[in-house]
């Protein structure tokens, strides 16, 4: 789904949901980003649009049957694009006008923004006079994008008599706004209520209104004598006010310097206690950090890869370091990660997305791994045998990027400098140090992969894969050689795909930052000029955005139809630089009579549309640039002349020909290379390409069949719309880091160069390659190819696309091409988890080449998680300092620690600057550590199916203490646990469960139908729903409830109680029972602790030849062990305890035990009530709970909580509380309350409060107000209670 983000308070939001309603476009709005200079737009192919027309424009296209955009209507359209730019205009005036953005508009910029407004408002009534819509006679893009932008401006700036001279422009907006398409996002809108004039923003006062004492209230009597005085005798008042501003000036200082004594004091005593306090809790850390300490240092002593002691005796609190320290190593030396090859098993396959060899963890690779990791082992507990292949990517120009800026800063050399093959070696060599980084990482995070089958896509098995695929893809027809259009990177010198681009919008005229430039460049203009006719008859002027591919222009076509050019039709132009002969050519596919001149300069080598017109009419392809994007040969006289540099100095060569028209602003799309950031060069190479229609047909076809299912299923559209527009795909690279090309071009002996043509360049003659895996099988295929003749092969320098080798990944793990072990039991694979923003990068890639190659979807389900944000929405970014590494969470960093790591990249002062006042705010303390379990279970909690994630560091840090929660359940079991106990098995359990206390009966059944719950979310990958209930289960039913409830049952004397030690027995069975299950729930999303705390546990006989809770089975539900009348009966049980709680916090009440009664109309809810008594005493600490019988008298002196239309709670508080103290309190809270719906009543009721106030800050006074009215009127009912109590 596409998503809008806007900066705060513009005025587009309103515009944008009115269309995308209008045509059904779905989007969703992010919160406002203060950081973005002007709406953008990102839509679901990842396309990215910026500003408010081009938005607007793009969403009434995307939508459906929309006519708001009249394509088909040239005029129609050129009047709209007309309205659009008045708009634009408009809502930019406005800003100076309009709440929020008006507080910073100087004077100067506010009178003129009016003159401005005033002009497009006229011209806007002019249209409107009888006029329903500015377009034609049904609404369009203009309506709405006019009707947002000056509606702000009626409803809070322009007053009564301001509108005046706009009477049609002022009822089309109060009839439009009501109509039901508009006002349902619009609401009710209001004219400004001001009577005359422009309302100006309100300035903000900066004092705040003090408190008056008595003090105040004299001297303000005084001043007011003074003001009557100096009305009778101004002398005599002025010497009067003197004094009296003297005395004050002494009674301040006097007063002042008072305050600043107590102040002092108060501090001295308050610092004193604050220091005891602080050296208190500093030697008690350090005490605790001495303990982990010696615990890590035993530990240590540990052989690598053995079993980590569980027998001693259980530190007094949870530890992530403590806790995971060992328990990877040994997993991994007992070959747990590792599948069966006998299994009978069914299999489960997923291969990692391969991160790059050299990168390191960042917290995509970390949501990527907890969530695959939690399928990993929630599977192989579940009964599979599970293969999770890892590996890592030769990253091609990312690798080789980070290799050349060291060989230039180390050793001041190029790649060239040393040449191919000791270039390679240095790469080699940099993948040899730091390539197993990653991996190291990866473990750290507990990704249980099969480390004996990890890879690399530049192994030996993966190259021969490489090579099978090239050559049977070649042979096949699929793989070809052209000499075509590619997406150049003047700045890295190579080729990138199309999905390798970003585009960006330009409205108009805009100088942007290009690298290797110092100036910026000119973009979003339209340049003018003339080529004048052979026949020196004449000229004819053509236009461009891009006026240095002139030198390479090969045509001139207008529109057969075009009168004014009809005489021309067969006719030359000369060109001014060449002076080549150029063509006049008809074309109606291209051109556009109504657009410019309606005539098109042609440069075949330079612009895709104008290489299919090249192909039409077989122009001349001339290619002006060479690999460095500077202009080559056939620029003439502007040979060596950076591209862009060129673009000023072709312009003062047509001004100083006499050529030059003019230019004009000119909206535009510029597509941005993804890795470097440069310009990309539509540029004419000979290269090598796959045909993906075939493919892409067959991936589409999949999906629609069920062969191939995509979750969320959203993204079923996604695929489709991309995969049925997909173009063929460029897979050379001029790289020297990568898959050489196995193709050969063959010359032969004693051919001039001028003859066979060099490959990669113009003179290639594309007929001379042959393809083999081996140079030998090459030879064989150019001698049968040229038989007779003596034959060298010169392999291609280029390299293949990364992306390439990537698309085999699912199969060339398992040894494809080979018919291997692996391949027969794990291919295809079950599922490929990843992120949504490579579904084209890699997804639909495999999924082409799987069923090209082996005839097969290379897995039957696709996952797509969401994407991690910061806590507010913002894109994670180095400049903005909210980037979050994986490893800080884990082990904690201080605020410092979080400022150096920017000191080590390349951000300028001033980022760094802005990315050190985030941390500030977002992380004030550091963060905090909260280990590996922690981090995964809020990643996989955080798992929605949706496109984005707002991580929270709180979040972790409170499942980190929730770690100790679990550590504290497992510390209580070996407490109450007897020395050897030991569990029955599930069966028996089932069987003995009558007999047994009704709380211990009723926890395992609310772990049934948490079993249940959680295992259908893990099968429909809703890893929200199995982490909440997981979550809720352990705290708020074993925690809260049931282990509150066995304190009671296990300090039963069973001396003198006959039925105690059953009770115990049966409570001890059902807590080993759930802290067992429990665990085994947990350990996919958090296998650390879960590990820890399951080997501390007694097992039952079947348990215990399972050495590791990774591989004990799965919770499954329970036969006979869910009660559902049980669980209603502890319901309504909870519902009484959550009752006398709020009393108890109502009142204040900690360690008092206050007799409870209760009073109930229904007899059934009366015996339930009755029955569970001592459960909701205990629950609620009371001292008893006593059911209140239909006649019996209330009790006096208690306090009433209404549990529901049957029952009733009554709280004794006599010899609890004082009333007479509690009234004081609660008077005193109830004026509290009072005084505060009073003042922001009062705020709410002045006269501009509706208008000027916004919407949110409305909302919040409205939120604020019911609290308040809320607290009053709890604290007005607890004062009559307390006053009945008194008698008063």
């Amino acid at each position: 789904m596409a998503s809008f983000q806007a900066p705060p308070g513009h005025l587009s939001q309103a515009e944008v949901l009115i269309i995308s309603s209008l045509v059904e476009y779905q989007l969703t709005v992010n919160a406002p980003d203060p950081d973005l200079e002007a709406p953008v737009l990102a839509a679901a192919d990842g396309q990215k649009v910026h500003g408010t027309p081009a938005i607007a424009r793009y969403v009434a296209e995307a939508g459906k049957g929309s006519q708001l955009y009249p394509k088909d209507n040239p005029q129609q359209l050129a009047e709209v694009d007309r309205w659009l730019d008045v708009a634009a205009a408009l809502e930019n005036s406005a800003a100076s006008w309009v709440q929020p953005t008006c507080q910073q508009a100087s004077d100067e910029a506010r009178n003129a923004a009016k003159a401005s407004i005033e002009q497009q408002l006229a011209a806007l009534e002019q249209q409107l006079q009888g006029n329903s819509f500015l377009v034609g006679s049904v609404l369009s893009l203009a309506d709405v994008a006019v009707l947002c932008a000056a509606l702000p401006l009626f409803s809070s700036v322009l007053s009564a008599e301001a509108r005046q001279p706009y009477p049609a422009l002022a009822a089309w907006l109060a009839a439009t706004s009501r109509d039901p398409r508009f006002s349902s996002v619009l609401g009710d809108v209001a004219l400004c209520s001001a009577e005359a004039g422009w309302v100006a923003p309100a300035v903000a006062k900066a004092d705040k209104k003090k408190k008056k004492g008595k003090g105040e209230e004299g001297s303000q009597q005084q001043q007011q004598q003074a003001a009557a005085d100096a009305e009778l005798d101004p002398e005599k008042a002025a010497k009067k006010a003197a004094k009296l501003a003297e005395k004050e000036a002494k009674k301040a200082k006097a007063a002042a310097k008072a305050a600043a004594a107590a102040e002092k004091a108060a501090a001295a005593a308050g610092n004193e206690k604050k220091a005891n306090k602080k050296a208190e809790a500093d030697a008690k850390k350090a005490a605790e950090a001495a303990e982990v300490q010696r615990i890590m240092d035993s530990l240590g002593a540990v052989a690598k890869g053995a079993k980590k002691p569980c027998d001693g005796e259980m530190f007094k609190s949870y530890n992530p370091k403590m806790v995971e320290a060992a328990w990877y190593d040994w997993w991994e030396q007992c070959g747990f990660f590792k599948p069966d090859m006998a299994s009978d098993k069914p299999p489960f396959t997923i291969v990692i997305p391969p991160p790059n060899v050299t990168g390191a963890l960042h917290i995509g690779h970390a949501l990527t791994n907890a969530v695959q990791d939690t399928i990993v082992r929630w599977r192989r507990m579940s009964g599979f045998n599970v293969l999770w292949v890892p590996g890592t990517d030769h990253a091609g120009i990312a690798t080789q990027s980070v290799v050349e800026k060291k060989l230039q800063k180390e050793q001041g050399l190029s790649r060239h400098d040393l040449g191919r093959e000791k270039f390679l070696a240095e790469v080699f060599k940099w993948v040899e140090e730091y390539g197993g980084r990653i991996c190291s990482q990866l473990r750290r995070m507990g990704s249980s992969v099969d480390w004996e089958r990890c890879v690399f896509t530049m192994d030996e098995t993966r190259s021969a894969a490489v090579l099978e695929a090239f050559v049977a893809m070649y042979e096949s027809g699929c793989v070809y050689r052209d000499n075509r259009l590619v997406n150049w990177d003047a700045r890295l010198r190579t080729a990138v795909s199309d999905i390798e681009v970003d585009y960006i919008d330009i409205p108009g005229r805009a100088l942007i930052n290009v690298p290797g430039y110092d100036k910026p460049v000119e973009f979003g203009v339209l340049t003018s000029f003339a080529y004048p006719l052979e026949d020196g008859s004449g000229e004819i002027v053509v236009a461009t955005t891009r006026p240095e591919t002139m030198l390479g222009d090969t045509a001139v076509a207008v529109h057969p139809e075009d009168a004014r050019y009809k005489h021309l039709h067969g006719k030359f132009v000369v060109h001014p630089v060449s002076q080549r002969r150029i063509p006049i050519i008809a074309d109606a596919e291209l051109v556009d009579m109504e657009f410019g001149t309606g005539a098109v300069k042609i440069t075949p080598a330079h612009d895709p549309n104008d290489f299919l017109v090249g192909k039409r009419h077989s122009l001349e392809f001339i290619n002006i640039l060479d690999d460095n994007g500077n202009i080559n040969d056939n620029g003439g006289s502007f040979k060596g002349q950076p591209r862009f540099t060129a673009r000023v100095t072709v312009v003062d060569f047509l001004k100083e020909a006499g050529l030059y028209r003019g230019i004009t602003d000119n909206p535009m799309r510029l597509g941005i290379s993804s890795r470097s950031k440069d310009v990309i060069e539509p540029l004419l190479k000979p290269q090598w390409w796959v045909a993906c229609g075939d493919m892409a047909a067959r991936s589409c076809a999949a999906v629609r069949s069920g062969e191939l299912e995509i979750i969320p299923k959203e993204f079923e559209a996604v695929w489709f719309r991309w995969l049925e527009n997909i173009r063929d795909w460029c897979i050379s690279r001029q790289l020297w880091w990568g898959h050489r090309i196995p193709a050969y071009y063959v010359t032969f002996e004693g051919e001039a160069p001028e003859v066979s043509g060099v490959p990669g360049r113009p003179s290639e003659d594309m007929a001379r390659w042959v393809v083999g895996r081996s140079r030998e099988e090459a030879a064989a295929a150019a001698a049968k190819k040229y038989p007779g003749k003596v034959c060298t092969l010169h392999q291609d320098e280029d390299v293949l696309d990364t992306w390439f080798s990537s698309g085999l990944f699912p199969f060339s793990v398992m040894g494809w091409p080979a018919d291997t072990p692996d391949m027969r039991t794990f291919y295809p694979g079950s599922l490929l988890e990843t992120g949504h923003d490579i579904l084209f990068f890699w997804v639909a890639r495999m999924v082409m080449m799987g069923l090209q190659l082996t005839d097969k979807v290379p897995f039957k389900q696709v996952y797509l998680h969401a994407m991690v944000r910061d806590a507010h929405g913002k894109k994670m970014s180095k400049s903005l300092g909210n980037v979050i590494d994986p490893i800080h969470v884990i082990e904690g960093i201080t605020l410092q620690g979080l400022h150096d790591t920017l000191q080590a990249g390349n951000l300028d002062p001033k980022e760094v600057a802005r990315a050190k006042d985030t941390q500030k705010t977002d992380f004030p303390e550091g963060i905090e550590e909260c280990g590996t379990d922690a981090l995964r279970f809020a990643l996989v909690a955080y798992t929605t199916q949706a496109r984005d994630i707002n991580l929270d560091i709180k979040r972790v840090v409170a499942y980190r203490y929730w770690c100790n929660k679990l550590w504290n359940a497992i510390k209580f079991a070996m407490m109450n646990l007897p020395e050897g106990f030991q569990p029955l098995p599930q069966q028996q359990l089932a069987q003995q469960m009558p007999a047994w206390p009704p709380a211990a009966r009723w926890v395992l059944s609310r772990l049934n139908s948490a079993v249940e719950t959680i295992n259908k979310a893990m099968e429909a990958y809703d890893f929200s729903t199995a982490t909440q209930t997981a979550y809720a289960w352990w705290q708020y039913e074993l925690c809260d409830v049931f282990i509150e409830l066995m304190k009671p049952v296990m300090a039963r004397d069973e001396a003198a109680d006959p039925g105690a030690a059953a009770a115990k027995a049966a409570t001890q069975q059902a807590l080993c029972a759930a802290l067992d299950s429990g665990l085994r729930l947990l350990h996919p999303f958090m296998p650390f602790v879960t590990e820890e705390l399951w080997q501390r546990l007694p097992k039952t006989p079947e348990q215990a030849s399972i050495p590791s809770i990774m591989l004990a089975p799965y919770p499954t539900a329970q036969p006979g062990w869910s009660q559902p009348e049980l669980d209603s009966r502890y319901e309504q049980a909870q519902a009484v305890v959550a009752a006398i709680r709020k009393l108890r916090s109502d009142y204040g009440l900690t360690r008092q035990r206050p007799a409870v009664y209760v009073a109930c109309s229904s007899a059934a809810r009366a015996e339930v009530i009755q029955a569970l008594a001592g459960d909701i005493a205990c629950l609620s600490t009371s001292a008893e709970v006593l059911l209140l019988a239909a006649d019996a008298p209330l009790p006096a002196y208690s306090s009433v909580a209404i549990v529901d239309d049957v029952v009733t709670v009554h709280m004794v508080l006599k010899g609890i509380l004082d009333p007479a103290l509690e009234l004081a309190k609660l008077e005193k809270k109830q004026a509290e309350a009072q005084g505060r719906c009073e003042a922001i009543r009062k705020r709410m009721g002045l006269p501009a409060y509706a208008d000027k106030t916004p919407a949110a800050v409305q909302a919040e006074d409205a939120e604020k107000l019911a609290r308040a009215e809320a607290e009053a009127a709890a604290a007005a009912q607890h004062s009559e209670e307390m006053r009945k109590m008194i008698g008063q």
